[in-house]
């Protein structure tokens, strides 16, 4: 199975992540990866894996990049990764023994969440359709990421994919603004009826940030995973004080225009 499979990544100066991604995916015959301009070591790490290829494509959204890469994977089966995933030992042992059935197009995978190397107990990023029939598959943008949408059915991989961002916290603050941005403007242009519970509520501006405290440290348990905890929870609820304030920006200045 693993050789059915290619691994395609997008990346944009991934220096301080993309080593320790490939390093997982050494059983791979081709991995395919989208670089959108990067200016640091990236590119000078993928050459030490030579089965790696780099197609160069100028940035529009999320979901163009990953649908451009689809038409450059001729193997049947692929896995859709971010440069700072990292997969598990256990989850390479387990897609190396799967025999899917026809009518199965596609995989759910689960995420541990680490700080800086060290797991957390529990986060809210949620599980994604990673290993999919290319056949099957289409991108979408939706807020400030893509979703792929698989026609068929899905299972759910065992083993997880560890979630490992180690850029710069500078570089976190700059894609955060830039995705309040886009999911404000996703959640406005939405009828409220079709919007999750989650959503509704971020709508309210003033909830989310304040529950999202209390999930993430207390519902979550990262009180018990001390200060990497502690930073989880910080980042995540400055994510969504980020979107508050974007949402309260655009309302104000509604207003202003009346």
């Amino acid at each position: 199975m693993l050789h059915e499979i290619t691994p395609m990544i997008l990346t944009l100066n991934e220096e301080a992540n993309i080593g320790r991604a490939l390093a997982k995916l050494t059983w791979a015959k081709r991995i395919l990866v989208i670089d959108s301009g990067s200016t640091d070591r990236t590119l000078e790490i993928i050459g030490q894996h030579p089965q790696t290829v780099v197609v160069r494509r100028d940035f529009d959204s999320a979901a163009a990049q990953c649908n451009f890469g689809l038409t450059q994977i001729e193997s049947e089966w692929v896995l859709s990764l971010d440069a700072d995933y990292v997969l598990s030992d256990g989850l390479v042992s387990e897609m190396a023994g799967l025999r899917p059935a026809g009518d199965v197009h596609g995989f759910w995978a689960s995420f541990v969440y680490k700080i800086l190397g060290r797991a957390l107990r529990a986060s809210v990023y949620p599980k994604r359709a990673v290993l999919y029939r290319k056949s099957s598959a289409i991108y979408v943008d939706e807020g400030h990421t893509q979703r792929v949408r698989i026609q068929g059915d899905l299972l759910v991989l065992e083993h997880p994919i560890y979630h490992d961002d180690r850029k710069p916290i500078a570089r976190w603050f700059h894609s955060q603004a830039r995705y309040a941005s886009l999911e404000a403007a996703h959640l406005l242009s939405r009828d409220v009826s079709t919007l999750s519970r989650i959503d509704r509520m971020r709508l309210l501006i003033v909830p989310a940030p304040v529950l999202m405290f209390f999930y993430v440290l207390f519902i979550n348990r990262c009180l018990l995973d001390g200060w990497s905890g502690w930073y989880y929870t910080f980042q995540r609820v400055c994510a969504e004080t980020m979107l508050s304030i974007e949402l309260l920006d655009r309302r104000l200045r509604a207003l202003a225009r009346n």
